[in-house]
């Protein structure tokens, strides 16, 4: 007869197998894919948009009653977004729920509201002279209303700005980009600026060029490192080949 203890022990090693061929299989990613529909007193006061993993698929545009899409890449699936009758429903009831929620809440809890927190760097390493893109990210937004302006040199700008739609985030708050198409030159100072509408609130975000380098002034240091380096290998080689051919004394 079998001592019982084989089969315990036999029973512990099956487990551990299967314990380690399961944690060698990589679960697979989790993605979230989630469409936001917002309501609020201030303006905007409808939104909606659609995000994969955070990033922005689709969004809509209520003054115009259209979808668009966040990139070109994804105009073919916009005639399988929501119809123009469902969002106008999901809008109304959510309207009405900021109402009675309004009507309770007034007096009695606070008004949440988020303080714009500003970044802004480039899309491409700087290079003077080279056309380039500023890149001013907002976060932080709680309620999703605020306008985004441009400065050069303390003066406006008006021209290659384009600025996106909310986007909503994990912790119920917003976020957006606001994009300016420049050349930058030494001595550039630029300032983005956040302004809440309602209480006029800001926060400024500047960007300077840090320690550019000019392309042609960095091609032709690399080209007087390279012929520098030539030389010294090349006169290092003569000295310890004299060196290697110098008849050594005998004794």
């Amino acid at each position: 007869m079998e001592a019982p203890g084989c089969w315990g022990l036999l029973l512990a090693l099956g487990l551990l197998r299967g314990a380690a061929a399961t944690a060698a299989t990589e679960a697979p990613t989790a993605h979230v894919l989630s469409r936001v529909l917002f309501c609020q007193p201030d303006r905007p006061s409808l939104g909606l948009a659609d995000t994969f993993d955070g990033d922005q698929l689709f969004s809509f545009d209520f003054p115009g009653a259209r979808w668009e899409a966040r990139l070109p890449d994804f105009q073919p699936w916009l005639g399988a977004q929501e119809s123009k009758e469902q969002i106008r429903n999901d809008s109304g009831l959510c309207q009405q729920l900021l109402s009675v929620l309004t009507n309770i809440t007034t007096g009695v809890l606070p008004e949440a509201r988020g303080t714009p927190m500003a970044n802004v760097f480039t899309a491409q390493p700087l290079e003077l002279g080279k056309p380039n893109t500023l890149i001013c990210q907002v976060g932080n937004l709680f309620p999703a209303s605020v306008t985004v302006s441009w400065q050069r040199l303390g003066e406006p700008v008006s021209q290659g700005i384009n600025t996106t739609r909310y986007y909503p985030t994990a912790d119920l708050g917003f976020l957006l980009f606001s994009y300016l198409e420049f050349t930058p030159q030494e001595g550039d100072v630029y300032t983005c600026t956040v302004t809440r509408p309602r209480d006029r609130f800001s926060t400024v975000a500047y960007w300077v060029p840090q320690n550019p380098i000019p392309s042609e002034l960095l091609e032709n240091a690399l080209c007087g490192l390279a012929i520098a380096l030539g030389i010294f290998f090349m006169v290092t080689g003569i000295v310890l080949l004299l060196k290697s051919r110098r008849p050594r004394p005998t004794e």
